[in-house]
Parts: C-alpha cells; sequence; structure tokens
C-alpha cells in the first residue's frame, strides 16, 4: 500500500503538522501555566499522561478528519514547538470549528494570525464551507486573531460553556468561505473623504461597527449619536458635535464626531473616531485623521487634541502615537488627553 503524505502547511515562518510524540514535553508545559490555562478548559493539572492518550487517539489521523477533533502543531523553522491548533469537520467536511493556543513567549510576533490564517485557506480550498470559533469573551488578544483572519463576531451566549465546574459565556465567530476569499482580495484604501450624514446614506453609517476586541475602548455609531443628540457641558460651556460618515473609494467605512473649539477648549477634540472592522488594517484610519486635521486647518485651527484609554494592549493609543499625538499629561475619566500639531497630521 503507497504511503499517505504526511499533512503540512508551511507559512512564511511556521510549519503547521500533526502533533508528535517529540512535542510532548513542551506541549504540557505550556499547559499548565497560569496565563494560558485561564481561558481553556482542559483538565488540570495536565500531564504527560493526557498528552500521550491524545496522541494515541490520533494515530490513524494525517490531518484534520471528519466529525472528529484534530490537534495540529504550530512549529517555527527549526520545528520547534510554538503552539497549537485544534480542527473539528462535520461528517460532510462542510463545517469546522477550530481552537489555537499559542506559548506564552511566543505570543506577541504574529504567529497565531499566520497559523490560523493559513489553516483557515487550507480548510477553504479542501472545500469547507463555513469555519466557526468560540473563545472567553475577556480574551480579547484571541479575539483579535480572528479578526485579523476576517472571522465575524456573531453574538455571545451567556452561560453556554462549563469550565471546570463554572458556566462561563461563550463569545461567538465565524467565516465563510466566499469571506476568507475576500477579505484576501481587499486593497487598501485609496481615497477617503468626510461625508456630510444624511437621509440617503445614514442607515449604512449605522450599521458600521468596531471590531469586538475593541468594544470597550471605541464607542459605537449609535452611541455617539445618542451623545450628539442631549446636550453635553465643558465647564458650563456646550458641546458642539461636528460630524460625518468616513467614505473610502465611494463607500461608507468609518465615522468621525469632532467637539468644536469652544472659549474654554481651544483645539478641535475628537470625540468619537470608528472605523469598520472590515475596513481595518487597510491604511483608512490615517487617511481619515488627515482629512479631519485638513478640514480644520482650513478653519484656522492649529492642533488636535483627543483622548483614549492608554497603556492597555488593544487600545487606539498606538494608533494615534503613530499619528503624532503626544500625552498632555492630563487624564480625566480615565482616559489620557493626546494633543498634535495639525500640520504634522496633514
Amino acid at each position: 500500500m503507497p504511503t499517505r503524505r504526511p499533512f503540512r502547511i508551511t507559512t512564511t515562518r511556521l510549519v503547521i503538522r500533526p502533533l508528535d510524540r517529540a512535542d510532548i514535553t513542551e506541549f504540557v508545559r505550556y499547559r499548565n501555566i497560569d496565563e494560558i490555562v485561564k481561558f481553556q478548559e482542559w483538565a488540570l493539572p495536565y500531564t504527560r499522561d493526557l498528552a500521550h492518550a491524545l496522541l494515541d487517539g490520533l494515530e490513524t489521523t494525517n490531518g484534520p478528519a471528519t466529525d472528529e477533533w484534530v490537534q495540529l502543531a504550530i512549529a517555527d523553522a527549526d520545528d520547534r514547538l510554538v503552539g497549537d491548533l485544534a480542527v473539528w469537520l462535520d461528517t460532510d467536511a462542510a463545517l469546522a470549528m477550530i481552537g489555537y493556543t499559542l506559548a506564552p513567549e511566543q505570543q506577541g510576533r504574529g504567529y497565531a494570525t499566520e497559523a490560523v490564517g493559513a489553516l483557515v485557506d487550507w480548510l477553504v480550498a479542501k472545500g469547507v464551507h463555513r469555519i466557526a470559533a468560540t473563545l472567553d469573551p475577556n480574551n480579547l488578544p484571541s479575539a483579535r486573531v480572528l479578526e485579523r483572519c476576517g472571522f465575524r463576531y456573531t453574538g455571545t451566549a451567556r452561560s453556554a460553556a462549563l469550565v471546570r465546574g463554572r458556566w462561563e459565556d461563550d463569545a461567538r465567530f465565524e467565516i465563510l468561505a466566499t469571506e476568507r476569499r475576500a477579505w484576501r482580495a481587499v486593497k487598501p484604501v485609496k481615497r477617503v473623504e468626510l461625508v456630510e450624514i444624511t437621509a440617503a446614506n445614514v442607515r449604512a453609517v449605522l450599521e458600521l461597527d468596531r471590531a469586538f476586541s475593541q468594544r470597550q475602548f471605541v464607542s459605537s455609531v449609535a452611541q455617539s449619536y445618542g451623545d450628539a443628540l442631549v446636550e453635553h457641558l465643558h465647564d458650563g460651556v456646550p458641546i458642539m458635535p461636528w460630524y460625518r460618515a468616513v467614505y473610502g473609494d465611494g463607500q461608507p467605512i468609518g465615522f468621525v464626531m469632532v467637539a468644536e473649539p469652544a472659549s474654554n477648549a481651544p483645539h478641535p477634540y475628537v470625540w468619537r473616531f470608528l472605523v469598520d472592522w472590515r475596513h481595518q488594517r487597510r491604511g483608512a484610519g490615517a487617511r481619515a485623521m488627515r482629512a479631519v486635521a485638513a478640514h480644520w486647518a482650513a478653519l484656522g485651527a492649529t492642533h488636535v487634541d483627543l483622548s483614549c484609554v492608554a497603556g492597555v494592549p488593544g487600545t487606539p493609543e498606538g494608533f494615534y502615537r503613530r499619528l503624532g499625538f503626544e500625552p498632555t499629561g492630563v487624564i480625566e475619566g480615565g482616559e489620557t488627553e493626546f494633543r498634535a500639531p495639525i500640520d504634522r497630521l496633514r
């Protein structure tokens, strides 16, 4: 009988292959680290015997198989284990579920996004129609991995996962094969405009949304509309909102709302800023902020102010700093104020 070709997916930096006995020491090590297990549901302590039993159950498989969970290794260029993937296929190999874990020392390098993206592409190429993943809603780094691969957040099932005797919420994500192909084909935004919101486009603008992982840091369009409709005071002076839809290459992709300069606040203040999750990482955000700066520079502004949560992973702080915003030293309501000379933004 001919031997089966070993399952193997290669990326720029990684190899995805079946988990091997030689991986067990590292596999067991990171499966017992507190920062890893707090969002996972395997038995603790995770022992070598459990790892061997897992591999015993995979002896007849050579990659993803129908109606069973298969564990795959994520290895670096030297074939050292850096993490693992899990994949399940239904009996028709049309629907898939995936999971992923990365050793703490290997995180922050983009390995998880690279590995998950490669696995999703392999599944799509094999004819899988829909791929889903679930995670603890508090596991925002894991959510960012899915978002960077084009997964759509579909909702959180309350008290849906029994984890070590406790019922936990379950955030759910999915991507269709057609959506993955479209995601990979997306091009950088070439033209950004600030467009007045009217009856003709208001519903499309309302449908724009931030990524799931950004929800605690970025307000929705609807929340911003609500703030615009109700009078807000700053040191007793009414805040006057100016807002526009952000259009990229002719379609609505974001929203910006600015507090107009006032006697007690001489600089335009970016009160709300959102780029739809489907259009992020394409250069649209930076172009939109330049358009905002150009608008207010034409009206005589010299600086632009804003504030955001700082010093916490996942906040917009890094984006604003890269544009040239610097902290002013003012912290109010848990947010740090930033300011940039308007010429730097243009």
